[in-house]
């Protein structure tokens, strides 16, 4: 089936989804859950030769750590799906509503896309995040995954399809698109047809679609996240907040890759930071102000502050102050999350006030950025873009809004 074929199809089933109710779609999810579990032998086994083909490959460790399933995560795969069931349901709920003189009420009602193009590499958990929000948000989904995952986002989606047919669905609200690179430039060209895309991946894929894309893109960031321990930081508590944030999963988007410290704490915090860092596997990268304060620092590179590891490793770099700690985040950030740790008021409110990012954190670990931390159910991604969706992006993030007029004849003097 082309491409084309397989976007009116999702096309034909999206406009099926938007007159479900609540109770449709959150039988439709447990439907897929109950699909996936019990799917759970043959979505393993063909995860594992995408694994085996990755690592004969030579594939990075953090990518293979993406890719790789087990149980315990295709156990919250499908309770991401189960959970999403018990959200409420944005399709018609009212943002605001108000009555005009003649007596016309208008009501500004969220409506889903109709069709979203999801593009996204690795990670096969993806695949039934992004369904289970576009079932709930009324919305078909063409997912388009790397090939590296092909074989476990292949029998992923079958049971999501086998689920939905259950219930009286149309299959096509999910589909799995597949082909050579030609099929990606086919879904950024399917205006009319597709009516939202979002990457969600490393920078290069992300750009490569807000680059040539004309369907509209929701861009999904990459997270060089930072934290920085101002002068009156809790060193117990930034020692915590920092570990956790760098080692709990390193491979993630919301792990920090940067470490500022203010001067005037970095005589006493950083001994203890180094020590804490290379207990957790953590190699540490600086420059010769780094380097100078332990023999296990490895010297960074440039470029090195301005891209995500995603790997046990982290750069390090000393501030004079709050001024040079905000400018090397507006120099070197993303946009994604960063993070102060301070006892100062003053010190937090200027961060807040001036990190232009989707979130700031103040005192706690930037693991949280998260949707199903932040209580949205399963997230589709972070949006690093500032049009409609900015940080994580859950159900009502998937859904666009329509004017609703009532009167009883009014026409207009």
């Amino acid at each position: 089936m082309t491409f084309t074929e397989q976007a009116h199809l999702a096309r034909d089933a999206s406009r099926a989804l938007a007159t479900l109710t609540r109770g449709d779609k959150d039988a439709s999810l447990q439907a897929m859950a109950d699909a996936l579990a019990a799917a759970e032998a043959e979505v393993l086994s063909a995860n594992q030769r995408d694994v085996t083909r990755a690592e004969e490959s030579g594939t990075e460790p953090s990518l293979i750590d993406r890719l790789r399933l087990d149980s315990s995560r295709l156990s919250a795969m499908v309770q991401g799906l189960r959970d999403l069931a018990g959200l409420p349901d944005p399709v018609g709920e009212v943002v605001r509503g108000w009555r005009t003189p003649v007596g016309v009420s208008v009501n500004q009602v969220r409506v889903p896309f109709g069709v979203v193009g999801i593009i996204y590499e690795a990670r096969p958990n993806v695949t039934a995040d992004a369904a289970g929000i576009c079932l709930k948000s009324g919305n078909a989904a063409l997912l388009r995954g790397s090939s590296s995952a092909v074989e476990s986002n292949r029998a992923v989606v079958q049971a999501l399809r086998n689920g939905l047919e259950s219930v009286g669905l149309p299959a096509d609200a999910v589909a799995l698109v597949e082909g050579d690179r030609s099929v990606t430039t086919d879904m950024m060209t399917a205006r009319g047809l597709v009516d939202v895309l979002i990457p969600r991946g490393g920078a290069g894929l992300i750009n490569h679609v807000v680059q040539h894309s004309v369907v509209p893109v929701i861009e999904t960031g990459t997270g060089n996240c930072h934290l920085f321990v101002d002068a009156s930081a809790d060193v117990s508590m930034a020692i915590d907040i920092m570990i956790n944030a760098k080692a709990q999963r390193c491979s993630v988007c919301n792990a920090l890759e940067t470490l500022l410290v203010h001067r005037g704490i970095a005589d006493e915090f950083l001994p203890t930071a180094f020590g804490a860092l290379r207990d957790a596997g953590v190699t540490v990268h600086g420059g010769p102000d780094v380097v100078s304060r332990d023999s296990a620092v490895v010297a960074a590179q440039p470029d090195e502050f301005d891209a995500e590891y995603l790997s046990m490793d982290i750069a390090v770099k000393v501030v004079d102050d709050v001024d040079e700690a905000l400018l090397h985040i507006r120099r070197h950030g993303t946009g994604h999350s960063e993070t102060i740790v301070t006892t100062d008021q003053a010190s937090a409110d200027r961060f807040i006030a001036e990190v232009d990012a989707a979130a700031v954190l103040v005192n706690a670990s930037s693991r949280f950025v998260d949707g199903g931390e932040f209580g949205f159910g399963a997230e589709i991604g972070i949006s690093t873009q500032k049009l409609h969706a900015r940080g994580p992006m859950g159900l009502a993030e998937m859904t666009s809004t329509k004017y609703v007029l009532r009167g009883d004849g009014q026409i207009r003097q």
